[in-house]
């Protein structure tokens, strides 16, 4: 099983639940998990019924989107599994079974929506975007540290009155370094969860997007937000004086 780093914003708002995929093909979860990603949610991929089942009741998931078959083994299991005694949050079935009969199985047994194989991450995204609205779970679309403020569907980026240009790559990052604001953030934790990568190459990549964000980020004469914690990583943070609390 694997967890996304996606903690909702530093602004004070509380950390939203997390979107679970199950999904045992790889290309696939990284696909929809980087779609659902973009558009702001926080999520949890599993490749297996039983890490499902488990994440799942541990995690208590504002949705779950999960392949009909998974290793062999069809996940309406783990559906009806986790949702004896309880309502349990939306569920959306993807899958190549495009039948009736088993579209009408898995609505039957706990599912809310059914999207049969091949499918657009577009409509999938529109699709949990309205099973959200319906169960109370709308997505959050912008995030705040101090003067900077990030609008997920927009695109763009500010700091106090000032906008901020950022390339796709300098805005990930920087969306990844304030749902950590205040934690500290190592090279490998970046390399993973940003650029996507399972090893670690021996590479400056993360110091010269970082180098590059903390001049879009911090201008001459800001407090600076974006620190570099020697044999560590790095950190987003606000003082107080910057942050209004003093």
């Amino acid at each position: 099983m694997r967890v996304e780093h996606e903690a909702g914003d530093a602004s004070g708002a509380a950390r939203r639940k997390p979107i679970l995929i199950l999904e045992d093909e790889s290309f696939l979860a990284r696909a929809i998990r980087d779609e659902l990603s973009a558009e702001g949610y926080e999520t949890v991929t599993a490749n297996t019924v039983s890490d499902g089942l488990e994440a799942a009741r541990t995690l208590d998931p504002a949705l779950i989107v999960a392949d009909r078959m998974v290793a062999d083994v069809d996940s309406l299991s783990m559906i009806e599994s986790f949702r004896q005694g309880r309502s349990g949050p939306p569920v959306l079935f993807v899958s190549g079974l495009s039948s009736v009969d088993e579209r009408i199985r898995a609505l039957k047994g706990g599912g809310d929506d059914y999207l049969t194989k091949p499918f657009s991450l577009g409509e999938l995204s529109a699709r949990v975007s309205a099973l959200l609205r319906r169960s109370g779970g709308a997505a959050q679309t912008r995030l705040a540290v101090g003067p900077l403020k990030l609008d997920l569907l927009t695109r763009e980026a500010t700091r106090g009155e000032r906008a901020i240009e950022l390339l796709p790559a300098e805005f990930k990052l920087l969306e990844y370094m304030m749902r950590h604001a205040g934690q500290a953030v190592t090279r490998a934790m970046l390399l993973e969860d940003v650029w996507g990568y399972r090893s670690m190459p021996r590479t400056n990549l993360v110091d010269v997007h970082v180098g590059k964000l903390r001049r879009k980020v911090d201008a001459d004469g800001e407090p600076p937000l974006l620190h570099s914690l020697r044999g560590v990583g790095f950190m987003l943070r606000v003082d107080e004086r910057e942050s209004g609390l003093s």
